[in-house]
């Protein structure tokens, strides 16, 4: 692996840096502080290429691998963590899901429209009562015809009401068989088809979680994703890609609060001198940008080996695991190094603090990252 940034990699980083600058700061607290999902944004992002980051170009995409993509998740996450989260979902979940698992009519179908974000895209596995016991899943799949209908609902599904399209899985078989769940692609408008609750967050506050719920929800079998009682297996692995989404995402995080901490320390005098000079102050900057490079090369260790087309299920929930908790103690010890203005809205400490916790939450919490890392070492 080339530890060096490519040109591809250099380029969308400053690219993202400049947007940023441009078209997120001066709003992206207005947005944290009303939840507002800021979809024109994406818009621009799409005309950006970066929401349809691994999208070949046939499919309207940009025809980027992991490692790029890890480092535009990283750069847009560095800025606000609730917009690398919402184009992370995007592209690694719903478009994902199809890239991987689509027949070549129904990628040339959707995947256009995903990669310019003319539409956004949602992904349902998690439900109110199944979180990490996805088998155990409630809503249901039954056959009519050359229909599915649907009822149940899922809950905490990023882009929820403003999403024109996501990928559902739903129950078509027993209850706990991994191969009695079924993937299915639903439109909007469908009738039966709604958002429900949108919940109210801690951070990420700008990126929209809401239930979805469905009601007869009638589904053509054109829109199943590959075989009927796959679902569940192909979500498997589409996780694993997720989980490196989310590494992306936490060490962009970490690397925004230590950048932040560590212009402050330099600033911040007390006792006639920078409080970078002191060693209480310096050794959580050492500690914090030791773990963040770790953490960067587990993550983008995982991203390398997915574009070489190897088994990354230890790897990504290795990257995820690690760069999820460091993101934490960076975000926490950010705030620490800012004192008493890290408390208040009027520094980025707070912000990274509260969207930091995410990261060990979403797409598997660290316990499962630990589980799925135990049994590939115990096999």
């Amino acid at each position: 692996m080339e530890l060096v940034a490519t040109e591809n990699q250099t380029m969308i980083a400053q690219m993202v840096r400049d947007f940023g600058a441009t078209h997120i700061k001066p709003d992206m607290m207005k947005w944290d502080e009303s939840q507002e999902f800021p979809v024109e944004i994406f818009k621009k992002l799409g005309e950006l290429g970066l929401m349809g980051v691994l999208v070949p170009q046939e499919y309207g995409g940009s025809g980027f691998g992991y490692v790029e993509y890890v480092t535009a998740i990283a750069e847009l996450s560095k800025i606000d963590g609730s917009i690398g989260l919402s184009m992370a979902a995007h592209n690694s979940l719903c478009t994902g899901h199809i890239l991987q698992f689509g027949s070549e009519e129904q990628k040339h179908k959707w995947l256009p429209k995903l990669a310019s974000a003319e539409w956004i895209g949602a992904w349902g596995l998690t439900e109110p009562n199944t979180g990490s016991d996805a088998g155990n899943m409630r809503t249901v799949a039954v056959e009519d015809g050359d229909y599915y209908v649907l009822n149940g609902a899922k809950n905490f599904i990023t882009h929820g009401k403003s999403s024109n399209i996501a990928v559902v899985i739903a129950r078509t078989g027993e209850v706990g068989d991994s191969h009695g769940m079924t993937a299915f692609v639903i439109e909007k408008p469908t009738e039966g088809f709604t958002h429900g609750l949108k919940a109210d967050k801690l951070g990420m506050r700008a990126s929209e979680t809401t239930e979805l719920i469905f009601t007869d929800c009638r589904v053509p079998k054109a829109n199943i994703l590959g075989k009927v009682g796959e679902g569940f297996i192909q979500s498997m692995k589409v996780l694993d890609g997720g989980r490196i989404s989310i590494a992306a995402l936490s060490l962009g995080i970490a690397q925004g609060a230590f950048e932040a901490a560590l212009r402050y320390s330099q600033e911040r005098h007390q006792f006639n001198q920078p409080i970078s000079n002191f060693q209480g102050i310096s050794f959580k900057l050492a500690d914090m940008a030791t773990e963040i490079e770790a953490a960067s090369l587990l993550t983008y260790r995982a991203a390398d080996m997915k574009d070489r087309g190897l088994n990354v299920n230890q790897e990504s929930a290795m990257a995820k695991l690690y760069a999820s908790e460091v993101c934490v103690r960076c975000a926490n010890e950010g705030v620490q190094i800012f004192g008493g203005y890290g408390y208040t809205k009027d520094y980025p400490a707070e912000k990274y603090y509260r969207d930091s916790k995410l990261c060990t939450i979403g797409e598997g919490t660290s316990e499962i990252q630990k589980l799925v890392i135990a049994r590939t070492l115990l096999k």
